[in-house]
């Protein structure tokens, strides 16, 4: 039965966005923010540039940076705002970066494994490595790359598919990727696309950020929401990205 009583009892499972106000510095960047992402449910976000999309993405991590002034986050039913960014990860919460970091020193197996193991403590090696390297074939990333430091001389495709790679072994309950599709080329993008398309599941949500539809001529969206100086303004079906992708975003106002 789809009523209203329904869908409420369906966000608990996912992440509830609610009047946020975000500031960096001193600055506002997002001015009453209110967003729902179902159990489930794939939300795609558009809107350009300065738009505070990437500011978003890092409140809803917990970035110290991104100032939460007002309002909550609500991740599985439970308020997050307070809490940590590990915290945060620990009940489900996963972040892709538009620009992952290189961490010298560090294998991409060895920081994968200690992030598992941070979510399940009796997570067994050799389960894990067989996690792993499934994953890593679905993705087409190339077993060596596992004892290779984590980003270091890896292309802007190999860094984008290795956030995907985090995301399989972590299998969060929510995932938020900021502009996962920057600087990635046809193939490198449809290599990605097809990572995320592999996770959706009934027990996942998705927020993803972008500037462009072209991701979704790969990602199918249940809904797009459309966000202008800090406040979403529009939102609709998968075909509002072909209208914003038409239209561009001039004359959509808070």
């Amino acid at each position: 039965m789809k009523n209203g009583k329904d869908k409420n009892d369906r966000s608990k499972d996912g992440l509830v966005v609610e009047d946020l106000h975000v500031s960096v510095e001193g600055k506002p960047i997002i001015k009453g923010l209110s967003l729902r992402v179902n159990k489930g449910e794939f939300v795609a976000i558009m809107g350009p540039n300065g738009s505070g999309k990437s500011t978003l993405a890092y409140a809803c991590a917990g970035h110290p940076k991104y100032q939460i002034t007002k309002g909550k986050i609500v991740l599985g039913g439970k308020n997050i705002t307070e809490l940590a960014p590990d915290e945060r990860a620990r009940l489900g919460l996963f972040l892709g970066f538009q620009y992952p970091q290189e961490i010298p020193g560090v294998t991409v197996a060895n920081f994968l494994f200690t992030a598992a193991k941070a979510k399940n403590k009796g997570l067994d090696i050799r389960e894990f490595m067989r996690d792993m390297k499934s994953n890593m074939l679905k993705l087409r990333i190339d077993e060596p790359f596992a004892q290779r430091y984590l980003n270091e001389g890896f292309s802007g495709g190999e860094k984008k598919r290795m956030e995907i790679l985090q995301m399989a072994v972590l299998q969060p309950a929510v995932a938020v990727l900021d502009e996962i599709d920057s600087g990635l080329d046809i193939d490198a993008l449809k290599v990605v696309a097809d990572g995320i398309e592999a996770l959706r599941s009934k027990e996942r949500g998705f927020l993803m950020i972008t500037h462009y539809q072209r991701i979704l001529n790969y990602v199918k969206p249940d809904r797009i929401a459309v966000m202008v100086d800090g406040a979403i303004v529009k939102e609709g079906g998968p075909e509002l990205a072909h209208e914003m992708e038409k239209k561009g975003y001039e004359g959509l106002k808070r």
